[in-house]
């Protein structure tokens, strides 16, 4: 893509931004349509006609100014001051004027007493897309990004996006730290930074508790470590181990993703059911054993095992996904010259693993981090950032100065683990496809090695079918809580009743509306969550552009704080002009498709680090540009990458609670939000049992779309079947 072509396309949608499309009313979606183009449809030259946005011609004047030479076939670099001018024009405009007239009184001498002013609308939209493309077709005009219109207007829309729906939430959401009683106090927010709550170490000399920092870090560690672990098991038996016997496969993968895609709260509760004081397990160890009941289940121990049981899957993904990408020809070199499996192992394939690794640890890390429902419900007195932060917002003490303080602390954790990350793996590359044929098969895995990864993976499989089985029965008994075990279908019946009227089936059960929603913010979410994260991991991994670790930064902004930071955020920045979505769909499309785009990001790069640049170099000296390059070379080989995103993005914006409880409507309620309700009611039953659908639909929709997309298959895949004798 040439700058001119960006260029003009830019000045068309600018241009349909300016005279078709509403200029305000974003949050009404195409509702007011049906007065357009006068009312609060109207678009902006018919505002500026009547004088009512009088101070919005800046927008048209550039626009003009933009037009003469693009339409004479010229892309000018003077575009890049255009675009950017747009950009700001409409922006300061929107904070400026606001729903109560004036917001910024020391502009009241140039513009007087200007009349309110709603949020921005889809007119609005199409101009800041057309003022991000000139600007991109102004600095390849110059000569910026390799002078590759189409990398430039990557890079700049994906920081326009990343600024406006990361950046932009965090500093209005952090900026509270700053300021006491509505005014600005450093000192104040020092004292919070370095608060007895954060840093204590009384739980080393007194039967206090430490600091909320050290009991997060701790807690993430772990379970980063514990995960990791599990899923490289998992991996290896999947891929090397030569799984076979009563359980197929398919079955062997699908009870790896089962704690993928349950809501992490209802695998609390089966925990509690299963090892409370009351439980399950207890009463047995109790009766058989003597062992006294006890409520060690409560604090790090079950915080832990739940935070093990959501995020071993995660890794799983992402490990099997990086043993598949490599080339078996390396290990049957190795071979080859006399090295035994568990040298080849070690010297070759654990070697190539690095950035899986690291990237299936941060992950886990980070959501460990990030957890807002296992802590709350488990955690008894263990506390961590997440739930401290969330009952300063939402507790009876209402102080976001402290929430915001503690939320940074929570950002420099995060970060610091990016750092570690980055300094393990250091300079080093991973590149296993090179492009050339590969007829390799893969190395078997060493004796020793199957037998330890076989003793750690089949009784967490174990462990696992128990507590999903305790869900899958919750549902369909009277009470399990209480030990009442009689089969009924009531609580299904209550959530997802269907009748028949004229024919015609009628949906009267009151899961459905919330069911259905999920459905489609997830299906809508998770294409572009994938499509987003891989585009800018090509972005960040390929290509060399100013700013590079700074996109890098924002795209993990939103995985390193709690979701109820990432919704009360939101609120704060999009509940009043210039961009108002709360109570809509759409900002629930975009909170699950930021919040989740660092695991598309980091699961790309890592596949990305075993693909040689050579195929890059080569189809650009065959004359392909990066967009070609980007859709025939770089996206066909990374499909577990694209597999793992897209299954984790859908299944996340199914099961997320934390970040979305307080975006939810009435008119869009999400299923975890009317689950939730159901506990609070003490319907246990019937949370379970909606849980238990969930469950099956997230199963059926990640197997189909591992079937869809397909998988990456390197070498010849299997070895040939021996020849008997005789035959």
């Amino acid at each position: 893509m040439g700058a001119l072509t960006l260029a003009r396309a830019a000045l068309l949608c600018a241009t349909l931004g300016l005279f078709l499309a509403p200029w305000h009313g974003l949050q009404d979606g195409l509702s007011e349509l049906s007065a357009w183009p006068g009312g609060t449809a109207a678009p902006l030259v018919a505002l500026l006609l009547d004088g009512s946005r009088w101070w919005l011609w800046p927008v048209a004047l550039l626009l003009a100014l933009a037009a003469p030479a693009l339409l004479r076939g010229r892309a000018q670099a003077s575009l890049a001051w255009i675009g950017a001018g747009l950009v700001l024009v409409v922006f300061a405009a929107g904070y400026a004027i606001g729903l109560n007239g004036l917001n910024w009184g020391w502009l009241a001498p140039l513009l007087g007493a200007p009349p309110a002013q709603p949020s921005l609308g889809w007119g609005a939209l199409l101009v800041l897309a057309g003022g991000t493309g000139m600007f991109a077709a102004g600095q390849a005009a110059r000569g910026r990004f390799g002078a590759d219109a189409f990398v430039a207007f990557l890079v700049c829309g994906c920081g326009f996006l990343l600024l406006l729906f990361v950046f932009l939430p965090l500093v209005n959401m952090l900026s509270a730290a700053l300021y006491e009683d509505g005014r600005l106090a450093p000192a104040a927010f020092g004292a919070r930074l370095v608060a007895p709550e954060a840093w204590s170490l009384a739980c080393l000399s007194t039967h206090q508790g430490c600091g909320v920092v050290w009991n997060t870090l701790l807690l993430a560690t772990l379970t980063a470590v514990i995960s990791t672990f599990l899923g490289l098991a998992f991996a290896l038996l999947a891929v090397r181990g030569g799984t076979r016997g009563p359980i197929s496969a398919g079955a062997f993968r699908a009870m790896t993703i089962l704690p993928l895609i349950t809501p992490p709260f209802v695998v609390s509760l089966a925990l509690i059911v299963l090892f409370g004081r009351t439980g399950i397990v207890t009463g047995f160890m109790w009766d058989w054993f003597d062992i006294p009941r006890s409520r060690w289940i409560y604090g790090l121990p079950g915080v832990l095992l739940a935070q093990v049981l959501a995020q071993a899957p995660i890794a799983f993904l992402l490990l099997d996904g990086a043993l598949r990408a490599i080339s078996p020809s390396l290990e049957e070199a190795a071979s080859t010259m006399g090295a035994r499996r568990m040298r080849v192992f070690r010297t070759v394939t654990w070697p190539l693993l690095k950035p899986a690794l690291a990237a299936a640890f941060l992950l886990a890390f980070v959501e460990s981090l990030a957890d807002f429902g296992n802590p709350l419900v488990l955690g008894g007195d263990f506390d961590v950032l997440s739930t401290r932060i969330f009952f300063a917002i939402a507790g009876a003490r209402h102080d976001p100065g402290r929430a915001a303080a503690l939320a940074l602390l929570l950002l420099a954790l995060t970060f610091g683990a990016f750092a570690l990350q980055a300094l393990w793996l250091g300079k080093r590359r991973y590149t296993t496809v090179t492009g050339k044929g590969d007829s390799g098969l893969p190395a078997p895995m060493p004796k020793g090695l199957k037998f330890t990864c076989a003793a750690v993976a089949w009784p967490w499989m174990i462990f696992t079918a128990a507590v999903y089985g305790i869900i899958l029965i919750g549902g369909f008994v009277h009470d399990i809580g209480r030990g009442d075990l009689s089969f009924t279908w009531r609580h299904l019946g209550t959530g997802f009743e269907v009748d028949w009227f004229d024919g015609a089936p009628a949906f009267i059960g009151s899961a459905w509306d919330s069911l259905f929603t999920t459905i489609q913010v997830a299906a809508i979410s998770a294409p572009l969550t994938a499509g987003l994260g891989i585009l800018l991991a090509w972005l960040i991994a390929r290509q060399n552009f100013p700013g590079r670790r700074g996109l890098e930064f924002m795209t993990m902004l939103s995985f390193a704080i709690p979701g109820t930071v990432v919704g009360v955020s939101y609120i704060m920045a999009f509940n009043v002009p210039p961009v108002e979505l709360t109570g809509t769909a759409l900002i629930l499309v975009i909170c699950f498709v930021f919040r989740n785009l660092p695991v598309g990001v980091r699961g790309g790069i890592a596949a990305l680090a075993q693909i040689d640049k050579s195929l890059d170099e080569a189809s650009a000296t065959m004359g392909g540009g990066a967009f070609q390059t980007l859709r025939r070379v770089v996206l066909p080989l990374l499909r577990p990458a694209i597999i793992a995103a897209l299954a984790y993005s859908f299944v996340t914006a199914m099961t997320a609670v934390s970040a979305v409880i307080f975006l939810v409507s009435a008119r869009h309620n999400l299923a975890t939000v009317y689950i939730v309700g159901r506990v609070e009611a003490g319907e246990m039953a019937l949370a379970i049992a909606y849980s238990t659908v969930l469950i099956v639909i997230m199963l059926v929709m990640v197997l189909g779309i591992e079937k869809l997309v397909g998988r990456a298959r390197l070498g010849r895949g299997s070895a040939p079947t021996p020849i008997r004798a005789g035959a």
